[in-house]
């Protein structure tokens, strides 16, 4: 059973310092540092569709991903050598495992913030 919309805003809502704002056609795309701040996970809910869910991942996870079942690069990003995942079919990645992906993709964003701006956040 893929995340909801509502169980998608809540965890990435959750994550310290993060904002939130519907864009590009009705996706939901999260910020680590305000509203200026980096993205770390975009997704698009349309009833009837399994929801596509993009993030930020390591190498490791990119090596992982990118052919499993589900799951494929990111389209847009990955095309310009970013290394963002999409899942977007069944069986893609169970809720606690998207949860993990989206908790490290927060913590890669954090990173590039510059360090006032981690430092005033608490992260």
């Amino acid at each position: 059973m893929p995340l909801t919309v509502r169980e998608y805003d809540a965890f990435c809502g959750g994550l310290p310092g993060t904002s939130h704002v519907v864009q590009w056609g009705g996706a939901h795309v999260w910020k680590v540092g305000g509203a200026t701040g980096k993205v770390f996970a975009i997704a698009w809910f349309e009833r009837g569709h399994h929801p596509a869910i993009t993030f930020k991942v390591s190498d490791i996870a990119w090596e992982i991903l990118r052919e499993a079942q589900g799951c494929r690069p990111a389209p847009y990003m990955a095309s310009r050598g970013m290394k963002w995942i999409q899942s977007f079919d069944q069986p893609g990645l169970s809720k606690a495992e998207l949860r993990q992906y989206l908790k490290a993709s927060h913590a890669m964003a954090a990173a590039g913030l510059p360090k006032k701006t981690r430092e005033a956040l608490g992260l």
